[in-house]
């Protein structure tokens, strides 16, 4: 639905403008996931759920949902274990690490579909 409502939003035939945000959602994306890799090499939860905020607007504005619900489940796990035990603190890494995978998951099925669909505006961008 998100998606669609981004189609009406190019002019006439042409797909340039939903193509772009796309395009930049990607890029986004892309370097959002290695730097969650290195939160959870630094066991920062802090970097954590704020990436995972900012990927769950990104995905959502273009309506990607499954990684706009892993991001937001990224977001409140580090933010509830924040100030709590190292334990509890570790358990969470790990539960986020598995969330960083689904979302990585979830998203190059995404790209992969979106690359189909903009087979034509990706020739012309090469």
């Amino acid at each position: 639905e998100i998606f669609n409502q981004i189609l009406d939003l190019d002019d006439g035939d042409t797909k340039e403008f939903s193509f772009e945000m796309t395009a930049a959602y990607l890029v986004q994306a892309k370097e959002t996931f290695v730097n969650m890799d290195r939160a959870l090499l630094a066991k920062d939860l802090h970097e954590l759920s704020r990436l995972g905020h900012y990927l769950k607007g990104s995905s959502a504005a273009i309506g990607i949902k499954k990684v706009q619900a892993s991001c937001e489940k990224i977001q409140h796990c580090g933010d509830d274990a924040l100030g709590e035990s190292k334990l509890v603190q570790a358990e969470t890494l790990q539960k986020i690490s598995q969330m960083v995978s689904q979302a990585k998951k979830d998203n190059e099925k995404a790209e992969e579909w979106l690359h189909i669909y903009y087979k034509d505006e990706m020739e012309v961008a090469s």
